[in-house]
């Protein structure tokens, strides 16, 4: 079985949403863009900008974990510049 994690952007304000899934990354961003929940829904439309995959749901949840700390964070601005 294969899962991703995957970052979009918001194009309203430029904030950032770390998921994890079994759906492709695109398929996902599509139902962010229809607001499927309260916070993906006052931020969107989002851009997706990021994702990678994995044979194990563990690892998977952990790279989805890190994106959420600050470490993580430092990454994704030191890797796309935003």
């Amino acid at each position: 079985m294969v899962y991703y994690v995957y970052i979009l952007k918001s194009s309203k304000n430029g904030k950032r949403y770390a998921g994890f899934t079994r759906k492709p990354p695109a398929v996902r961003q599509a139902e962010h863009n229809k607001g499927i929940n309260r916070w993906t829904s006052k931020n969107r439309p989002f851009d997706l900008i990021y994702f990678e995959k994995f044979r194990s749901r563990k690892d998977g949840l952990n790279r989805e974990k890190y994106f959420k700390t600050a470490a993580g964070r430092r990454w994704l601005d030191e890797k796309f510049v935003l």
